[in-house]
């Protein structure tokens, strides 16, 4: 008996359970189905909403002012002509690749610690995509001629340029969100039926019955499912790798001293996934918090999580570290002097070390098992990562962009208020979508996490079919 003991005792180091507590299939249910179901919505999402709805409207009144004097409200000029909008956009997209990663590749590496943290992430990379989408579009000064950039047979007979990364960024971006929406929803079926099953209010049935196309739980349609689920799945994997490549190809292809490099693919990809799972922390913590998952979001996965936040912050650092090599190594006097300009003499040489504080310096703290298991550090250091993250991409545009080959040509950039407004906006948006979704549909996958519990008799790539044929998850 002591024996069988200790050999729990080893498996549970080795292997611990993502579930604890004692749960079984209803209570689960209860747990996770009640955050949307709930009579009363809580007093702390109405505070959180309202903050965010609050600061969402300055990306109103940012984009209502653009439509009517154009792109002089912000401070885009001569040689810095990129500046905040593509600084923003390369932000956004790189948070949202952590909800693919947790979903598609964790998925078919049939890594079960992404269960209970794959539907909020996956949520989170559409929101951010939705953010990302707005600054190319606006930066054009005309967006309402944005349909210009799609291929379509037309009477002027104009065709894009498809030599350009700018226009390899348009079918990239929108075959990625294209996707991740499939993905995410076709996950969410199973769930939404529960819902529908569970819900009082009669226009959240209908609302819920009309979102679950018809799903009953049956053998046929779990096999569907899983058919659908690991089709995106292995569609969603290449796109992790190829959307924010695409993104670094409008640096990469260039001959701009500090753009010109060829680690700039895995480099960008490295960053976008370092960016993403501190984004993802920063939002499981305080939701673990507020409505009681602990049992289901448990430490080990916040330490998978940091984890994964040191390996790729590492690459991320190396980096950094090949730039500055290949600056020194390549000999030439342009490349040389960007890096010495970025490092120590030009007019931002500040955003550099404070980049090089926010992603070199403090997640080497995350080496330290003390910061790994502790909520509070875990936060502290994504948040801190997340502000590193932005000033890597104000480092790669704004410092290479505003020395070029000239001295005749060499300017300053000063982001305006409208600049600031529209950026603090678009994050007030991203979490007034945030809350919306967390009060109006699962934010943790009810019938994965099922899967995880003991008496669970588990098959097919995670899906559980002992009991998933008796009608909906939550029945």
């Amino acid at each position: 008996m002591q024996d069988a003991r200790d050999l729990q005792e080893i498996q549970e180091k080795i292997y611990p359970p993502m579930v604890e507590g004692v749960y079984d299939y209803g209570t689960v249910t209860d747990k996770i189905s009640d955050i949307t179901l709930k009579k009363r919505t809580p007093y702390g999402w109405f505070i959180g909403f309202g903050i965010s709805f609050i600061v969402a409207q300055l990306l109103l009144l940012t984009v209502t002012l653009l439509f009517v004097q154009g792109v002089g409200i912000w401070g885009n000029n001569q040689p810095v002509g990129w500046a905040f909008p593509i600084i923003n956009f390369v932000w956004w997209i790189g948070i949202g690749h952590a909800g693919t990663l947790i979903s598609a590749i964790l998925l078919l590496l049939n890594q079960k610690w992404r269960t209970s943290i794959n539907r909020f992430a996956e949520a989170m990379t559409l929101f951010a995509v939705a953010c990302a989408g707005l600054f190319p579009i606006l930066h054009t000064g005309r967006p309402w001629l944005a349909y210009w950039m799609l291929p379509y047979p037309n009477t002027m007979a104009m065709w894009q340029n498809f030599r350009s990364p700018l226009m390899w960024d348009v079918f990239a971006v929108t075959t990625y969100a294209t996707i991740s929406l499939l993905f995410w929803y076709v996950g969410l079926i199973p769930d939404i039926a529960t819902l529908r099953d569970r819900a009082k209010n009669k226009y959240f049935k209908v609302a819920y019955g009309l979102l679950s196309w018809g799903w009953r739980g049956s053998a046929r349609h779990w096999h569907r499912y899983e058919i659908a689920y690991l089709l995106l799945a292995g569609l969603s994997t290449p796109l992790v790798l190829s959307v924010h490549s695409i993104v670094s190809f409008d640096f990469s292809v260039s001959q701009l001293p500090g753009w010109h490099a060829t680690i700039f693919p895995p480099y960008f990809v490295a960053g976008a996934i370092f960016a993403g799972f501190a984004m993802v922390l920063i939002l499981c913590i305080p939701l673990r918090v507020w409505y009681n998952m602990k049992d289901l979001i448990t430490d080990t996965h916040l330490i998978y999580m940091g984890k994964v936040m040191l390996a790729t912050g590492l690459i991320v650092v190396y980096g950094y570290a090949m730039e500055a090599f290949f600056a020194w190594y390549s000999a030439a006097p342009y490349e040389r002097y960007m890096m010495y300009n970025r490092m120590f003499s030009g007019p931002y040489w500040w955003s550099y070390w404070l980049l090089i504080l926010c992603n070199g310096i403090s997640i080497q703290f995350l080496w330290f098992k003390r910061f790994r298991e502790s909520p509070f550090w875990l936060f502290v250091i994504s948040v801190v990562v997340s502000v590193g993250m932005w000033l890597e991409r104000f480092v790669i545009i704004v410092t290479s962009l505003h020395r070029d080959f000239l001295p005749g040509s060499w300017g300053m950039f000063a982001p305006t208020i409208f600049d600031w407004s529209m950026y603090i906006g678009t994050i007030g948006f991203f979490f007034a979508l945030i809350f919306l979704f967390v009060r109006m549909l699962p934010v943790i996958s009810i019938f994965e996490v099922r899967t995880l519990l003991p008496d669970a008799k588990v098959e097919h790539h995670g899906h559980d079919h002992e009991h998933s044929g008796q009608g909906s998850v939550g029945n």
